[in-house]
């Protein structure tokens, strides 16, 4: 769907000089000579990469829709991680470079949204938290609770992450998987 420059807003999907792109900031300018132009930074899906870019009103733009679904994690196969689509059954692989750092936090039987263009994956959005079990913790050295200090701890999954004095090696905690930071003790 076409839409003009002006109407561009933060969040849309636009297919640039044959790239998908997600808009991360915009800025309506009006200079007292000559005609209003929009001001946009965008980030490529893919490569990660960023674009700053001037549209006048009268230029167009392609506006996308992804096909957000939700798969479920199956297993890995080799550098590769295999989805089923939990309508239709299908299943996908997908490298690990694609899925990046979220693959430390992808369990057996987990339900994750995979955005589709043209039958393409595009990203994958883990659960916002995740349950894992701590390996390692550090033991507490006395006086150090008097104030909120923080020790670090190794979870199941390998990952390194700062946890209170009272986690133990063995407790279950939550962990957000936007930062890999502790959340609370599991219940």
């Amino acid at each position: 769907m076409k839409i003009n420059g002006v109407s561009i807003r933060v969040g849309n999907i636009l297919d640039y000089n044959g790239k998908l792109w997600v808009v991360t900031k915009t800025q309506h300018t009006q200079p007292g000579k000559g005609g209003a132009y929009m001001q946009v930074e965008m980030k490529a899906l893919i490569e990660g990469t960023k674009l700053h870019e001037r549209f006048r009103s009268a230029d167009t733009v392609e506006r996308v829709h992804l096909d957000e679904r939700p798969f479920q994690y199956l297993y890995p196969e080799g550098d590769d991680y295999v989805f089923m689509d939990q309508d239709t059954f299908d299943q996908i692989t997908i490298s690990s470079d694609f899925v990046g750092d979220a693959a430390a936090f992808l369990q057996d039987g987990m339900v994750v949204n995979i955005s589709m263009h043209e039958g393409r994956p595009i990203s994958v959005q883990l659960p916002d938290t995740v349950i894992l079990t701590i390996d390692q913790a550090d033991a507490v050295v006395k006086g150090q609770t008097a104030s909120s200090s923080y020790k670090p701890a190794v979870l199941e999954n390998g990952l390194k992450i700062m946890v209170p004095p009272h986690i133990e090696a063995g407790m279950r905690v939550v962990v957000n998987t936007a930062d890999a930071t502790y959340v609370e003790r599991a219940k």
